[in-house]
């Protein structure tokens, strides 16, 4: 009868048993080096995102030498050619009217100071203040995410997913956090009233936090009436976030602490109603604003499509914490902007991100460490591919501060805003404080920005009250058919000395009596100087 030969722990049938204190050292050696490996992607990954952060911040300190040229830049330009040259009365920043404008905000009278004290030009002005709202914005970022954890993945994703985590459509507008718009928008108003308003988040949970006596509550009701008469919309977003902070308090605010708000709330009642340069509460009447705003409630999907993985995130907090700020921020600007669609208010759709912010901050808060592991593991891989999404699709930015050639070809055929071609070449053709008569889309934008005035704003102006009538003087002057005394009288009344035209636009033709051509511009635009008077009739007109 055969033996069988036994097999000890080591597996092998006639091998020498193994010591168990070999085994063990094996397995704690796998765990150790299992447990180093982990170590090291985390932290490879963690290295990643933290460049990532800051090439976008780097990318917007970029902007602010390079200052693209887009959008309302120059509406922006032309309330401090306004300001520098007169603090106290301004006047309409687009016309020559004397009228207010909600535009003359104390963060545009403060860089209209500096800059009559440093000496600074308009744009150099705009850079300054690219740069001090670059800087409350990511400092604003901190502050903010802080609050809610201070685990070391939070401020890099929520420098990330805010500026990336946007849709599969590029989607830009002013007092919206994503790389674009902000790439476009760093040195609007809208800008400073964001940065700002992540302070005034984060400083309204430390009070409720370390319970702050009355003091501590005006600093923040002053916080706000900046942000609002600054730029109202995003005004409307940071009081959704302070009743967020507020209502989601814990321990709920006892009864010293509502009269110490409502101190505060008061506050920023009374400096805006004492604000000079406008009336803030005017604007509460207004209208006209609707059909701009209707985009906002279009596209959803590919606009903000990649947001709802901040709204799985902002379930996660839900359950967890039925009171979660964050969670009571997005449903509030969620309500604000269903109302709005329903009652055909497509103005309200501007507390957008008052959804978007909190999905972005909540979704940046979880992955860093703020759930589980198992919610973890399935949020991140997901975020990190969003994000890719997003740098694609937000990669056109790249073309502000790289010359064409030296963008990288794979990025050459990515939608972008493009960014405009300035009016420069009117300076010392066309003086601070002259009318120019023109049509055009971009000059109508832009020339206010270098001292000019224009005919017809174009912007909506709640405070002119014969806007109507000058668009509809632009439009006769140019129209086909319009006798050249007519066009003559019209240029008369608003003091008019230049016109700029592209040639088919119609009005007074280069070689009109009436008119002298000055120069052509480098989009074959035509500065014409109008010499007054009326021109002979029996020509046709042009």
């Amino acid at each position: 009868m055969k033996t069988r030969a036994r097999s000890g722990p080591g597996g092998a049938e006639g091998s020498e048993p193994s010591a168990p204190g070999a085994a063990s050292g094996d397995a704690i050696g796998r765990t150790r080096a299992t447990a180093r490996l982990s170590r090291l992607c985390r932290d490879t990954a963690y290295r990643a995102v933290l460049v990532a952060a800051l090439l976008v911040v780097v990318l917007l300190s970029l902007m602010v030498v390079r200052l693209p040229w887009a959008g309302d830049l120059g509406m922006h330009a032309a309330v401090l050619e306004r300001l520098i040259a007169h603090p106290a009365h301004p006047g309409n920043p687009l016309v020559d009217a004397d009228t207010p404008s909600p535009y003359y905000s104390p963060w545009t009278v403060a860089l209209a100071l500096l800059a009559r004290a440093t000496g600074a030009t308009t744009f150099q002005t705009l850079r300054i203040a690219a740069l001090i709202d670059l800087v409350l914005l990511v400092s604003g970022l901190r502050l903010y995410v802080r609050t809610f954890t201070r685990r070391r993945w939070a401020l890099p994703l929520a420098v990330l997913c805010p500026t990336l985590l946007c849709g599969v459509r590029l989607f830009t507008w002013s007092g919206y956090p994503g790389l674009t718009s902000l790439s476009l928008c760093l040195a609007y108003p809208s800008t400073f009233a964001l940065g700002l308003s992540f302070h005034l988040w984060a400083l309204v949970r430390r009070a409720l936090r370390d319970g702050w006596r009355l003091p501590g509550y005006l600093g923040p009701g002053l916080m706000l009436a900046v942000i609002a008469s600054s730029h109202q919309f995003t005004g409307v977003v940071a009081v959704l976030g302070v009743l967020g902070v507020v209502l989601g308090a814990r321990p709920r605010p006892s009864r010293r602490v509502w009269p110490r708000l409502a101190a505060g709330a008061v506050l920023a009642l009374v400096v805006l109603g004492a604000w000079p340069y406008y009336s803030f509460f005017s604007l509460l009447t207004v209208g006209g604003l609707e059909e701009i705003h209707r985009p906002l409630y279009q596209h959803l999907l590919a606009h903000f499509g990649l947001v709802l993985l901040g709204v799985a995130a902002l379930t996660v907090r839900f359950r967890r914490d039925r009171r979660d700020p964050l969670v009571l921020f997005f449903a509030l600007g969620a309500l604000v902007y269903t109302a709005g669609g329903l009652t055909a208010h497509w103005s309200w759709g501007r507390v957008q991100p008052a959804m978007l912010i909190p999905a972005q901050i909540a979704l940046a808060v979880e992955v860093a460490g703020a759930s589980g592991r198992a919610v973890r593991r399935v949020l991140t891989p997901l975020t990190a591919a969003a994000l890719l999404v997003g740098a694609w699709v937000q990669a056109g930015t790249l073309g502000y501060v790289l010359r064409e050639d030296a963008v990288p070809p794979v990025l050459r055929g990515v939608p972008a805003q493009k960014a405009w071609r300035g009016y420069g070449w009117l300076d010392g053709r066309v003086a601070d404080g002259d009318t120019v008569m023109t049509k055009d889309y971009f000059a109508q934008r832009m020339i206010p920005a270098y001292g000019p005035y224009t005919v017809a704003p174009a912007y909506p102006d709640f405070f002119l009250p014969d806007e109507r009538q000058r668009h509809h003087d632009v439009e006769r002057y140019f129209a086909d058919g319009t006798p050249r005394r007519e066009r003559a009288a019209i240029l008369a009344k608003y003091h008019v000395r230049w016109i700029v035209s592209r040639p088919g636009d119609g009005g007074l033709a280069p070689d009109d009596p009436a008119v002298r051509l000055v120069e052509r511009g480098p989009r074959h635009e035509q500065l014409l100087r109008f010499l007054g008077g009326t021109p002979r009739e029996g020509r046709a007109a042009r």
